[in-house]
Protein backbone atom coordinates (compact mmCIF):
# COMPACT_ATOMS: atom_id res chain seq x y z
CA UNK A 1 0.00 0.00 0.00
CA UNK A 2 1.62 3.38 -1.07
CA UNK A 3 -1.42 5.89 -0.23
CA UNK A 4 -0.79 8.88 0.79
CA UNK A 5 -0.61 9.14 5.20
CA UNK A 6 -3.70 10.84 6.21
CA UNK A 7 -1.68 13.21 7.97
CA UNK A 8 -0.09 14.83 4.34
CA UNK A 9 -1.20 18.04 2.64
CA UNK A 10 -3.45 17.69 -0.64
CA UNK A 11 -3.06 21.00 -2.32
CA UNK A 12 -6.67 21.90 -5.01
CA UNK A 13 -5.77 24.35 -7.40
CA UNK A 14 -8.83 25.50 -9.10
CA UNK A 15 -11.93 26.15 -6.88
CA UNK A 16 -15.26 25.73 -9.54
CA UNK A 17 -17.32 22.74 -9.37
CA UNK A 18 -14.52 19.93 -10.02
CA UNK A 19 -12.01 21.64 -8.07
CA UNK A 20 -14.01 21.56 -4.98
CA UNK A 21 -15.79 18.47 -5.02
CA UNK A 22 -12.04 17.15 -5.42
CA UNK A 23 -11.06 19.05 -1.62
CA UNK A 24 -14.21 17.99 -0.58
CA UNK A 25 -13.34 14.19 -1.81
CA UNK A 26 -9.48 14.39 0.00
CA UNK A 27 -11.03 16.45 3.14
CA UNK A 28 -13.51 13.47 4.45
CA UNK A 29 -11.11 11.17 3.87
CA UNK A 30 -8.66 13.09 6.56
CA UNK A 31 -5.89 15.36 4.56
CA UNK A 32 -5.39 18.64 5.32
CA UNK A 33 -6.32 20.52 2.01
CA UNK A 34 -5.14 23.66 0.49
CA UNK A 35 -7.86 25.28 -1.98
CA UNK A 36 -6.24 27.61 -4.33
CA UNK A 37 -7.46 29.95 -6.63
CA UNK A 38 -6.89 33.31 -8.86
CA UNK A 39 -10.09 33.91 -7.57
CA UNK A 40 -10.78 34.86 -4.13
CA UNK A 41 -14.11 34.62 -4.43
CA UNK A 42 -14.42 31.84 -6.64
CA UNK A 43 -12.57 29.78 -3.17
CA UNK A 44 -15.48 31.11 -1.07
CA UNK A 45 -17.87 29.89 -3.34
CA UNK A 46 -16.43 26.73 -3.65
CA UNK A 47 -16.57 26.02 0.01
CA UNK A 48 -19.77 27.54 0.55
CA UNK A 49 -20.66 24.57 -2.29
CA UNK A 50 -18.91 21.87 -0.29
CA UNK A 51 -20.49 22.81 3.51
CA UNK A 52 -23.79 22.95 1.25
CA UNK A 53 -22.81 19.06 0.04
CA UNK A 54 -21.90 18.69 3.66
CA UNK A 55 -25.30 19.57 5.11
CA UNK A 56 -27.18 17.72 2.57
CA UNK A 57 -25.26 14.36 4.04
CA UNK A 58 -26.42 15.32 7.38
CA UNK A 59 -30.03 15.57 6.49
CA UNK A 60 -29.98 12.16 4.90
CA UNK A 61 -28.15 10.55 8.41
CA UNK A 62 -25.40 10.21 6.12
CA UNK A 63 -23.31 12.36 8.27
CA UNK A 64 -22.90 13.51 11.38
CA UNK A 65 -22.71 17.77 12.39
CA UNK A 66 -19.54 17.26 13.82
CA UNK A 67 -18.10 15.49 11.17
CA UNK A 68 -19.61 18.05 8.94
CA UNK A 69 -17.63 20.53 10.50
CA UNK A 70 -14.31 18.37 10.74
CA UNK A 71 -14.30 18.65 7.28
CA UNK A 72 -14.97 22.05 6.70
CA UNK A 73 -12.69 22.61 9.07
CA UNK A 74 -9.77 20.65 7.57
CA UNK A 75 -10.19 22.67 3.68
CA UNK A 76 -8.18 26.47 4.44
CA UNK A 77 -8.15 28.94 1.53
CA UNK A 78 -4.19 29.27 0.25
CA UNK A 79 -3.74 32.84 -0.99
CA UNK A 80 -0.79 32.26 -2.86
CA UNK A 81 0.75 28.96 -5.16
CA UNK A 82 4.01 29.25 -2.91
CA UNK A 83 1.40 28.84 0.28
CA UNK A 84 1.02 25.05 -1.48
CA UNK A 85 4.99 24.45 -0.83
CA UNK A 86 4.61 21.90 1.54
CA UNK A 87 1.95 19.59 -0.18
CA UNK A 88 2.14 15.53 -0.67
CA UNK A 89 -0.46 15.99 -3.67
CA UNK A 90 -1.42 18.96 -5.98
CA UNK A 91 -4.04 18.31 -7.80
CA UNK A 92 -5.04 20.54 -10.75
CA UNK A 93 -8.30 21.80 -11.71
CA UNK A 94 -8.54 24.47 -14.17
CA UNK A 95 -8.88 25.30 -17.86
CA UNK A 96 -8.88 22.93 -20.03
CA UNK A 97 -5.45 24.68 -21.86
CA UNK A 98 -2.42 23.37 -22.44
CA UNK A 99 0.03 26.24 -22.13
CA UNK A 100 -1.89 27.14 -19.21
CA UNK A 101 -1.44 24.38 -17.34
CA UNK A 102 2.55 23.58 -18.51
CA UNK A 103 3.09 26.66 -17.29
CA UNK A 104 1.10 26.20 -13.87
CA UNK A 105 3.15 22.91 -13.37
CA UNK A 106 6.38 24.27 -14.28
CA UNK A 107 5.90 26.73 -11.28
CA UNK A 108 4.65 24.01 -9.32
CA UNK A 109 7.77 21.42 -9.50
CA UNK A 110 9.78 24.21 -8.54
CA UNK A 111 8.08 25.68 -5.53
CA UNK A 112 7.27 21.95 -4.37
CA UNK A 113 10.19 19.74 -5.13
CA UNK A 114 8.54 16.98 -3.03
CA UNK A 115 5.24 16.92 -4.31
CA UNK A 116 3.47 14.80 -6.36
CA UNK A 117 2.30 16.59 -9.12
CA UNK A 118 -1.59 15.82 -10.97
CA UNK A 119 -3.76 17.09 -13.54
CA UNK A 120 -7.38 16.42 -13.56
CA UNK A 121 -7.50 17.12 -17.24
CA UNK A 122 -10.05 15.31 -18.70
CA UNK A 123 -9.06 15.68 -22.73
CA UNK A 124 -5.33 16.77 -22.69
CA UNK A 125 -2.15 14.83 -22.80
CA UNK A 126 -0.40 14.09 -19.98
CA UNK A 127 2.60 13.54 -21.66
CA UNK A 128 2.04 16.83 -23.36
CA UNK A 129 1.40 18.77 -20.42
CA UNK A 130 4.42 16.75 -18.49
CA UNK A 131 7.04 17.76 -21.60
CA UNK A 132 7.31 21.31 -20.29
CA UNK A 133 9.15 19.67 -17.01
CA UNK A 134 12.26 19.07 -15.49
CA UNK A 135 10.89 16.12 -14.00
CA UNK A 136 7.93 14.93 -15.92
CA UNK A 137 7.75 11.67 -14.22
CA UNK A 138 6.46 13.23 -10.87
CA UNK A 139 3.41 13.95 -13.47
CA UNK A 140 0.24 12.04 -14.25
CA UNK A 141 -3.27 12.53 -14.56
CA UNK A 142 -6.28 12.25 -11.89
CA UNK A 143 -9.49 12.30 -13.70
CA UNK A 144 -12.37 12.49 -11.46
CA UNK A 145 -16.27 12.43 -12.66
CA UNK A 146 -18.40 14.87 -11.97
CA UNK A 147 -19.62 15.16 -9.05
CA UNK A 148 -16.63 14.15 -7.41
CA UNK A 149 -17.87 13.25 -4.52
CA UNK A 150 -20.21 10.40 -5.48
CA UNK A 151 -19.02 9.47 -8.79
CA UNK A 152 -17.06 6.05 -8.05
CA UNK A 153 -14.65 6.21 -10.99
CA UNK A 154 -11.23 8.07 -11.10
CA UNK A 155 -8.87 7.32 -14.09
CA UNK A 156 -5.16 7.55 -12.95
CA UNK A 157 -3.26 8.56 -16.67
CA UNK A 158 0.24 7.90 -17.09
CA UNK A 159 2.31 9.98 -19.50
CA UNK A 160 4.84 8.82 -21.62
CA UNK A 161 7.76 9.13 -18.52
CA UNK A 162 4.98 9.22 -15.78
CA UNK A 163 6.71 7.32 -13.09
CA UNK A 164 4.99 4.07 -11.57
CA UNK A 165 5.48 4.50 -8.17
CA UNK A 166 3.79 7.73 -9.07
CA UNK A 167 0.53 6.19 -10.29
CA UNK A 168 0.69 3.33 -8.05
CA UNK A 169 0.34 5.90 -5.25
CA UNK A 170 -2.39 8.01 -6.92
CA UNK A 171 -4.26 4.41 -7.78
CA UNK A 172 -3.50 2.98 -3.98
CA UNK A 173 -4.74 7.01 -2.32
CA UNK A 174 -7.90 7.40 -4.32
CA UNK A 175 -8.87 3.48 -3.19
CA UNK A 176 -7.77 5.05 0.43
CA UNK A 177 -10.96 7.70 -0.56
CA UNK A 178 -13.59 5.09 -1.43
CA UNK A 179 -13.19 5.82 -5.19
CA UNK A 180 -12.60 2.61 -7.56
CA UNK A 181 -9.52 3.87 -9.73
CA UNK A 182 -8.12 2.09 -12.65
CA UNK A 183 -5.16 2.68 -14.38
CA UNK A 184 -5.11 4.30 -18.07
CA UNK A 185 -2.31 5.37 -20.97
CA UNK A 186 -2.39 8.76 -21.79
CA UNK A 187 -4.23 8.51 -25.32
CA UNK A 188 -7.06 10.87 -26.66
CA UNK A 189 -10.13 10.10 -24.23
CA UNK A 190 -8.68 7.92 -21.82
CA UNK A 191 -10.64 4.71 -21.32
CA UNK A 192 -14.43 6.28 -20.75
CA UNK A 193 -14.50 9.12 -22.59
CA UNK A 194 -12.77 7.11 -26.01
CA UNK A 195 -14.84 3.64 -25.04
CA UNK A 196 -18.07 5.74 -24.73
CA UNK A 197 -18.58 7.41 -28.22
CA UNK A 198 -20.32 5.02 -29.62
CA UNK A 199 -22.93 5.27 -27.49
CA UNK A 200 -23.66 8.17 -29.12
CA UNK A 201 -22.62 8.10 -32.48
CA UNK A 202 -24.62 4.68 -32.93
CA UNK A 203 -27.97 6.51 -31.60
CA UNK A 204 -27.17 9.63 -33.51
CA UNK A 205 -26.91 7.38 -36.58
CA UNK A 206 -30.21 5.29 -36.39
CA UNK A 207 -32.01 8.69 -35.77
CA UNK A 208 -30.36 10.15 -38.89
CA UNK A 209 -31.49 6.78 -40.69
CA UNK A 210 -35.11 7.66 -39.56
CA UNK A 211 -35.36 4.82 -37.55
CA UNK A 212 -37.70 6.21 -34.98
CA UNK A 213 -38.17 9.37 -32.91
CA UNK A 214 -35.92 10.19 -30.28
CA UNK A 215 -38.12 9.25 -27.43
CA UNK A 216 -38.58 5.88 -28.91
CA UNK A 217 -35.06 5.24 -29.08
CA UNK A 218 -34.15 6.28 -25.93
CA UNK A 219 -36.93 4.00 -24.74
CA UNK A 220 -35.47 0.94 -26.03
CA UNK A 221 -31.75 1.62 -24.51
CA UNK A 222 -33.16 2.38 -21.46
CA UNK A 223 -36.03 0.14 -20.59
CA UNK A 224 -34.88 -2.45 -22.78
CA UNK A 225 -30.53 -2.40 -22.94
CA UNK A 226 -30.63 -1.40 -19.16
CA UNK A 227 -28.80 1.97 -19.29
CA UNK A 228 -29.42 4.44 -17.07
CA UNK A 229 -30.70 7.08 -19.90
CA UNK A 230 -30.62 6.82 -23.67
CA UNK A 231 -28.87 8.50 -25.81
CA UNK A 232 -30.76 11.77 -26.41
CA UNK A 233 -32.12 12.50 -23.28
CA UNK A 234 -28.37 12.01 -22.03
CA UNK A 235 -26.54 14.57 -24.69
CA UNK A 236 -29.26 17.32 -24.27
CA UNK A 237 -28.52 16.52 -19.96
CA UNK A 238 -24.73 16.53 -21.12
CA UNK A 239 -25.14 19.75 -23.24
CA UNK A 240 -24.66 19.30 -27.20
CA UNK A 241 -21.86 21.98 -26.93
CA UNK A 242 -19.79 19.85 -24.46
CA UNK A 243 -20.51 15.95 -25.96
CA UNK A 244 -19.85 17.76 -29.88
CA UNK A 245 -16.33 19.10 -28.45
CA UNK A 246 -15.32 15.97 -26.69
CA UNK A 247 -16.29 14.00 -29.60
CA UNK A 248 -14.87 16.48 -32.29
CA UNK A 249 -11.45 16.20 -30.06
CA UNK A 250 -11.33 12.81 -30.23
CA UNK A 251 -12.20 12.61 -33.36
CA UNK A 252 -8.90 14.96 -34.31
CA UNK A 253 -6.77 13.42 -32.31
CA UNK A 254 -6.95 9.97 -33.60
CA UNK A 255 -6.54 11.64 -37.31
CA UNK A 256 -9.75 11.69 -38.34
CA UNK A 257 -10.26 7.89 -37.57
CA UNK A 258 -14.03 7.44 -38.46
CA UNK A 259 -14.93 5.46 -35.69
CA UNK A 260 -14.95 8.58 -34.01
CA UNK A 261 -16.38 10.98 -37.00
CA UNK A 262 -18.92 13.69 -35.50
CA UNK A 263 -22.91 13.62 -35.94
CA UNK A 264 -24.50 16.33 -38.48
CA UNK A 265 -27.16 15.69 -36.70
CA UNK A 266 -25.65 16.80 -33.52
CA UNK A 267 -23.73 19.85 -35.12
CA UNK A 268 -27.22 21.85 -36.21
CA UNK A 269 -28.22 21.46 -32.84
CA UNK A 270 -25.12 23.01 -31.97
CA UNK A 271 -25.29 25.55 -34.48
CA UNK A 272 -28.71 26.64 -33.89
CA UNK A 273 -27.96 27.28 -30.36
CA UNK A 274 -30.03 24.09 -28.98
CA UNK A 275 -27.79 22.63 -26.53
CA UNK A 276 -30.44 20.75 -24.02
CA UNK A 277 -31.68 21.37 -20.76
CA UNK A 278 -29.14 24.62 -20.49
CA UNK A 279 -30.68 26.15 -23.14
CA UNK A 280 -33.76 24.96 -22.81
CA UNK A 281 -34.47 23.04 -25.84
CA UNK A 282 -32.12 20.03 -27.57
CA UNK A 283 -33.84 16.69 -28.61
CA UNK A 284 -36.52 17.82 -26.37
CA UNK A 285 -38.22 21.03 -24.94
CA UNK A 286 -37.49 21.82 -21.45
CA UNK A 287 -39.57 25.09 -21.29
CA UNK A 288 -42.05 25.62 -18.32
CA UNK A 289 -45.06 23.47 -19.39
CA UNK A 290 -43.67 21.35 -21.82
CA UNK A 291 -44.30 17.78 -21.86
CA UNK A 292 -41.91 14.68 -22.50
CA UNK A 293 -42.71 13.07 -26.13
CA UNK A 294 -44.03 9.63 -25.28
CA UNK A 295 -41.87 6.74 -27.22
CA UNK A 296 -44.53 5.39 -30.00
CA UNK A 297 -45.03 1.84 -28.83
CA UNK A 298 -46.55 -0.91 -31.59
CA UNK A 299 -50.66 -1.25 -30.69
CA UNK A 300 -51.71 -4.57 -29.05
CA UNK A 301 -51.91 -7.31 -31.92
CA UNK A 302 -53.51 -10.76 -30.87
CA UNK A 303 -51.86 -12.84 -28.61
CA UNK A 304 -50.74 -16.54 -30.53
CA UNK A 305 -52.08 -19.66 -29.21
CA UNK A 306 -48.75 -21.57 -29.63
CA UNK A 307 -45.12 -20.94 -30.73
CA UNK A 308 -42.48 -23.20 -32.46
CA UNK A 309 -38.67 -22.65 -31.13
CA UNK A 310 -36.17 -23.47 -34.02
CA UNK A 311 -32.67 -24.42 -32.75
CA UNK A 312 -31.28 -23.59 -29.58
CA UNK A 313 -32.24 -20.15 -28.10
CA UNK A 314 -29.70 -19.34 -26.13
CA UNK A 315 -29.57 -15.38 -25.17
CA UNK A 316 -33.21 -15.70 -25.22
CA UNK A 317 -34.36 -18.41 -23.87
CA UNK A 318 -35.70 -16.21 -20.88
CA UNK A 319 -38.19 -14.83 -23.60
CA UNK A 320 -39.47 -18.27 -24.45
CA UNK A 321 -39.96 -19.63 -20.97
CA UNK A 322 -42.39 -15.69 -20.44
CA UNK A 323 -43.84 -17.07 -23.39
CA UNK A 324 -45.07 -20.19 -21.56
CA UNK A 325 -45.99 -18.58 -18.60
CA UNK A 326 -48.45 -16.59 -20.59
CA UNK A 327 -50.39 -19.86 -21.34
CA UNK A 328 -49.12 -19.86 -24.49
CA UNK A 329 -47.97 -23.21 -26.27
CA UNK A 330 -44.42 -23.85 -26.95
CA UNK A 331 -43.08 -26.80 -29.21
CA UNK A 332 -39.38 -27.58 -30.53
CA UNK A 333 -39.36 -27.69 -34.14
CA UNK A 334 -36.71 -29.32 -36.19
CA UNK A 335 -32.75 -27.71 -36.20
CA UNK A 336 -32.34 -25.97 -39.76
CA UNK A 337 -28.27 -25.53 -40.23
CA UNK A 338 -29.42 -22.68 -42.45
CA UNK A 339 -31.45 -21.02 -40.35
CA UNK A 340 -30.51 -19.66 -37.30
CA UNK A 341 -32.22 -20.25 -33.48
CA UNK A 342 -35.60 -18.53 -33.91
CA UNK A 343 -39.49 -18.30 -33.03
CA UNK A 344 -41.89 -19.72 -35.54
CA UNK A 345 -45.27 -18.30 -35.55
CA UNK A 346 -47.43 -19.18 -38.20
CA UNK A 347 -45.18 -18.12 -41.68
CA UNK A 348 -43.64 -15.18 -39.51
CA UNK A 349 -39.97 -16.09 -37.92
CA UNK A 350 -38.89 -14.14 -35.46
CA UNK A 351 -35.12 -13.84 -34.90
CA UNK A 352 -32.49 -11.99 -32.54
CA UNK A 353 -30.71 -9.30 -34.69
CA UNK A 354 -27.17 -10.63 -36.38
CA UNK A 355 -26.32 -7.04 -37.65
CA UNK A 356 -27.86 -7.32 -41.11
CA UNK A 357 -31.33 -5.41 -42.15
CA UNK A 358 -34.06 -7.55 -41.59
CA UNK A 359 -34.75 -6.94 -45.74
CA UNK A 360 -31.17 -8.63 -46.58
CA UNK A 361 -31.55 -11.52 -43.89
CA UNK A 362 -35.13 -12.23 -45.68
CA UNK A 363 -33.19 -12.40 -48.59
CA UNK A 364 -30.02 -14.22 -47.30
CA UNK A 365 -32.45 -17.16 -45.76
CA UNK A 366 -35.18 -17.77 -48.13
CA UNK A 367 -37.77 -16.22 -46.22
CA UNK A 368 -39.90 -13.26 -46.59
CA UNK A 369 -41.94 -12.93 -43.66
CA UNK A 370 -38.99 -11.84 -41.29
CA UNK A 371 -39.28 -9.86 -37.90
CA UNK A 372 -35.73 -9.18 -36.26
CA UNK A 373 -35.67 -8.25 -32.65
CA UNK A 374 -33.13 -6.78 -30.62
CA UNK A 375 -30.79 -6.85 -27.63
CA UNK A 376 -32.13 -6.60 -24.41
CA UNK A 377 -30.11 -6.22 -20.74
CA UNK A 378 -32.03 -9.46 -19.90
CA UNK A 379 -34.47 -10.96 -21.59
CA UNK A 380 -35.97 -12.13 -18.75
CA UNK A 381 -37.01 -9.09 -17.30
CA UNK A 382 -36.68 -6.45 -19.73
CA UNK A 383 -39.84 -4.22 -20.59
CA UNK A 384 -39.20 -3.06 -24.05
CA UNK A 385 -37.97 -4.36 -27.04
CA UNK A 386 -36.95 -2.55 -30.62
CA UNK A 387 -38.61 -4.65 -33.83
CA UNK A 388 -38.18 -4.22 -37.33
CA UNK A 389 -40.04 -6.35 -40.45
CA UNK A 390 -38.42 -7.28 -43.29
CA UNK A 391 -39.68 -5.67 -46.53
CA UNK A 392 -41.18 -8.61 -47.92
CA UNK A 393 -42.55 -9.26 -44.89
CA UNK A 394 -46.35 -9.31 -44.38
CA UNK A 395 -48.56 -7.41 -42.52
CA UNK A 396 -49.83 -10.71 -41.03
CA UNK A 397 -46.72 -11.92 -40.19
CA UNK A 398 -45.71 -8.48 -38.97
CA UNK A 399 -48.68 -8.56 -36.19
CA UNK A 400 -47.96 -12.18 -35.15
CA UNK A 401 -44.45 -11.18 -34.20
CA UNK A 402 -45.67 -8.07 -32.62
CA UNK A 403 -48.86 -10.36 -30.69
CA UNK A 404 -45.81 -12.72 -29.50
CA UNK A 405 -43.37 -10.39 -28.26
CA UNK A 406 -46.31 -8.57 -26.44
CA UNK A 407 -47.68 -11.73 -24.88
CA UNK A 408 -44.28 -11.88 -23.75
CA UNK A 409 -45.14 -9.17 -21.77
CA UNK A 410 -42.86 -6.87 -24.01
CA UNK A 411 -43.79 -2.83 -25.27
CA UNK A 412 -42.50 -3.39 -28.77
CA UNK A 413 -41.12 -0.08 -30.63
CA UNK A 414 -41.45 -0.69 -33.98
CA UNK A 415 -37.94 0.77 -35.74
CA UNK A 416 -37.68 1.49 -39.61
CA UNK A 417 -35.61 -2.05 -41.28
CA UNK A 418 -31.82 -0.66 -40.06
CA UNK A 419 -29.23 -2.68 -39.48
CA UNK A 420 -28.07 -4.37 -36.38
CA UNK A 421 -31.55 -2.65 -34.71
CA UNK A 422 -30.10 -0.23 -32.10
CA UNK A 423 -28.91 -1.87 -28.68
CA UNK A 424 -27.10 -4.88 -30.49
CA UNK A 425 -25.09 -2.48 -32.58
CA UNK A 426 -24.47 0.01 -30.08
CA UNK A 427 -23.40 -3.06 -27.21
CA UNK A 428 -20.90 -4.45 -29.81
CA UNK A 429 -19.37 -1.19 -30.75
CA UNK A 430 -18.90 -0.72 -26.95
CA UNK A 431 -17.10 -3.65 -27.05
CA UNK A 432 -15.09 -3.14 -30.15
CA UNK A 433 -13.81 0.04 -28.92
CA UNK A 434 -13.08 -1.35 -25.48
CA UNK A 435 -11.69 -4.24 -27.03
CA UNK A 436 -9.36 -1.84 -29.01
CA UNK A 437 -8.37 -0.25 -26.05
CA UNK A 438 -6.87 -3.18 -24.58
CA UNK A 439 -5.33 -4.38 -28.35
CA UNK A 440 -3.51 -0.79 -27.62
CA UNK A 441 -2.41 -1.06 -24.19
CA UNK A 442 -4.57 1.81 -22.98
CA UNK A 443 -6.18 -0.40 -20.29
CA UNK A 444 -6.63 -4.09 -18.77
CA UNK A 445 -9.75 -5.54 -19.56
CA UNK A 446 -10.94 -5.72 -16.04
CA UNK A 447 -10.27 -1.56 -15.68
CA UNK A 448 -11.92 -1.00 -19.15
CA UNK A 449 -15.11 -2.42 -18.04
CA UNK A 450 -15.12 -0.80 -14.00
CA UNK A 451 -14.29 2.10 -15.51
CA UNK A 452 -17.75 2.24 -18.14
CA UNK A 453 -19.79 0.58 -14.74
CA UNK A 454 -18.77 3.29 -12.49
CA UNK A 455 -17.37 5.83 -14.88
CA UNK A 456 -21.01 6.17 -16.61
CA UNK A 457 -23.50 3.61 -14.93
CA UNK A 458 -23.62 1.55 -18.05
CA UNK A 459 -25.82 -1.57 -16.69
CA UNK A 460 -22.70 -3.86 -17.73
CA UNK A 461 -19.39 -3.97 -18.08
CA UNK A 462 -19.40 -3.87 -22.29
CA UNK A 463 -16.60 -6.09 -22.46
CA UNK A 464 -17.98 -8.97 -20.31
CA UNK A 465 -21.47 -7.89 -22.00
CA UNK A 466 -19.93 -9.23 -25.59
CA UNK A 467 -18.60 -12.58 -23.28
CA UNK A 468 -22.38 -12.85 -22.30
CA UNK A 469 -23.83 -12.51 -25.59
CA UNK A 470 -21.05 -14.49 -27.51
CA UNK A 471 -18.03 -13.09 -29.70
CA UNK A 472 -18.73 -14.91 -32.79
CA UNK A 473 -22.70 -13.28 -32.49
CA UNK A 474 -20.70 -9.71 -31.52
CA UNK A 475 -18.27 -10.44 -34.29
CA UNK A 476 -20.81 -11.08 -36.71
CA UNK A 477 -22.85 -8.25 -36.14
CA UNK A 478 -19.71 -6.14 -36.66
CA UNK A 479 -18.90 -7.75 -39.90
CA UNK A 480 -22.13 -7.73 -40.99
CA UNK A 481 -22.37 -3.67 -40.38
CA UNK A 482 -18.85 -3.35 -41.71
CA UNK A 483 -20.69 -5.26 -45.06
CA UNK A 484 -23.87 -3.25 -44.82
CA UNK A 485 -22.19 0.45 -44.59
CA UNK A 486 -18.91 -0.13 -46.18
CA UNK A 487 -17.62 1.93 -43.48
CA UNK A 488 -14.33 1.16 -41.67
CA UNK A 489 -15.91 2.23 -37.99
CA UNK A 490 -17.43 -0.95 -38.01
CA UNK A 491 -14.08 -2.72 -38.52
CA UNK A 492 -13.91 -5.60 -35.82
CA UNK A 493 -11.15 -5.40 -33.20
CA UNK A 494 -7.88 -7.87 -33.91
CA UNK A 495 -7.84 -8.21 -30.38
CA UNK A 496 -12.13 -9.55 -29.93
CA UNK A 497 -11.23 -11.79 -33.74
CA UNK A 498 -8.42 -13.25 -31.75
CA UNK A 499 -9.69 -14.01 -28.19
CA UNK A 500 -12.77 -15.39 -30.62
CA UNK A 501 -10.59 -17.24 -32.94
CA UNK A 502 -8.86 -19.38 -29.31
CA UNK A 503 -12.25 -18.98 -28.11
CA UNK A 504 -11.26 -17.31 -24.97
CA UNK A 505 -13.07 -14.52 -23.36
CA UNK A 506 -12.98 -10.53 -23.58
CA UNK A 507 -12.50 -10.87 -19.37
CA UNK A 508 -10.90 -13.62 -17.58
Amino acid sequence: MTSLIRSEIVAVIGAGAMGSGIAHVAARAGHPVLLFDMNAEAIERGIGSIGRDLDFLVSKGKLDAGERDAVLARIVPATALEGLADSALIIEAIVENLDVKQTLFAQLERIAPDAILASNTSSLSITAIGAALDAPERLAGLHFFNPAPRMRLVEIVSGLATSRSVAETLYDTAAAWGKDPVHARSTPGFIVNRVARPFYAEGLKVLGEGAASPASLDAVMRDGAGFPMGPFELTDLIGHDVNYAVTRSVFDAYHADDRFIPSLIQQELVLAGRLGRKSGQGFYCYGEGAERPLPDYAPAAPAPRSVTVCGAPGLFAPLVARLEAAGVSVSAGEDDPCCPPCLQVGSARLALTDGRSATRRSVDEGHDDLVLFDLVKDFATAETIAAARSDRASEAAWQAALGTLQAAGLRVVPLDDVAGLLAMRTVAMLANEGADAVLYDVATPRDVDLAMQRGTNYPKGPLAWADEIGLECVAAVLENLYAHYGETRYRTSPWLQRRRLAGQPLVA
